[in-house]
């Protein structure tokens, strides 16, 4: 684990652990700060939280250009100097293919989205475009030539998807010559379905339905990093099960194990998702920078197999 001197601090500060996307192309703080809600923000409480961020060693920025309609990455850029050095010590991610009533994985729309993200963001480049939900008229070869032309002018680093399956990712990656590096996919305590299957296998009951084509072993394999959406969320966006009455047992086993090991419920959370060996990267919606502190020491533990199936099945989940 690394340290970081602040001499006007006095102090020394841990640091959140670094992960390898990318074949280790890409190195990456293994918790990412997601901007969705960063344009209800002042411009000075945005800057705040962008450097509370990097004080604490989270690199990567996650963003969407639906996002507040733009408005989020135009807060993150006014916020700082993105044509600064800063910028380079910064990854930054966007998503397209979203638009109103309808999914588009159109050549022409993804090269305007993009276009339209480097624009409000403020930059020339962005370090990992995905595309942003499965579209059901998706054409891989339009597909392909947008990620080349993207490639090759300077503009996008390297590609991803949200959300999709593998097959989905098979059909992209038959057309595309670029390596997909990064799936985002919702994965929370209450949310693990992708783990259930994974578990209950040759089982005729709910948890044991595959429900995504193992997309969690298939990642694996392929070296794709997941990125978990929503941590801290139960069902679709229904709430936050910590300190959630409905949650008693789960509330019950994290407090415990947050007291024994001297950190708040947050860091114990996303410690769960950073205890699986796929190298999960958790993207969190935070907009306190003093919860996002908090959150950031799930960093400095690491919970035994024993407390990490305890958390699992706390959140009433059961074991063959």
């Amino acid at each position: 684990m690394s340290t970081w001197h602040r001499s006007s601090l006095k102090r020394v500060m841990i640091l959140v652990n670094k992960i390898n996307i990318a074949g280790g192309a890409l190195g990456a703080s293994e918790i990412a700060l997601g901007c969705m809600r960063i344009a209800d923000l002042s411009p000075k409480e945005a800057s705040n939280l962008i450097n509370t961020a990097l004080d604490e060693g989270i690199d990567f920025f996650d963003h969407a250009d639906i996002y507040a309609d733009g408005k989020a990455e135009e807060a993150f850029s006014q916020a700082i100097d993105m044509k600064s050095s800063l910028r380079e010590k910064l990854i930054v991610q966007t998503k397209c293919g979203i638009r109103k009533g309808c999914f588009d994985f159109s050549k022409q729309h993804i090269l305007d989205a993009v276009d339209g993200s480097l624009r409000r963001l403020q930059t020339d480049y962005i370090d990992v475009l995905l595309l942003h939900r499965p579209d059901a008229l998706v054409e891989p070869e339009e597909v392909a030539e947008a990620f080349a032309i993207l490639q090759s002018n300077g503009k996008v680093r390297y590609f991803g998807v949200s959300n999709q399956n593998p097959m989905q990712i098979e059909l992209l990656s038959k057309y595309i010559k670029q390596k997909l590096i990064i799936n985002q996919l919702q994965l929370s305590i209450t949310n693990t379905g992708m783990i259930d299957a994974g578990i209950n296998v040759n089982m005729k009951i709910d948890r044991s339905l595959d429900r995504d084509g193992s997309i969690l072993d298939y990642c694996r394999l392929k070296d794709i990093t997941i990125q978990a959406w929503s941590p801290f969320q139960f069902g679709f966006f229904e709430g936050v099960f910590l300190d959630n009455p409905k949650f008693p047992e789960l509330n019950q086993k994290i407090d415990a194990l947050a007291k024994a090991k001297g950190v708040p419920n947050t860091a114990i959370a996303i410690a769960w998702i950073l205890r699986h060996p796929a190298k999960i990267q958790p993207i969190v919606g935070t907009t306190n920078a003093g919860r996002l502190k908090d959150i950031g020491r799930a960093s400095t533990i690491r919970l035994t197999r024993e407390e990490w199936y305890e958390i699992y099945l706390a959140a009433g989940n059961k074991l063959p």
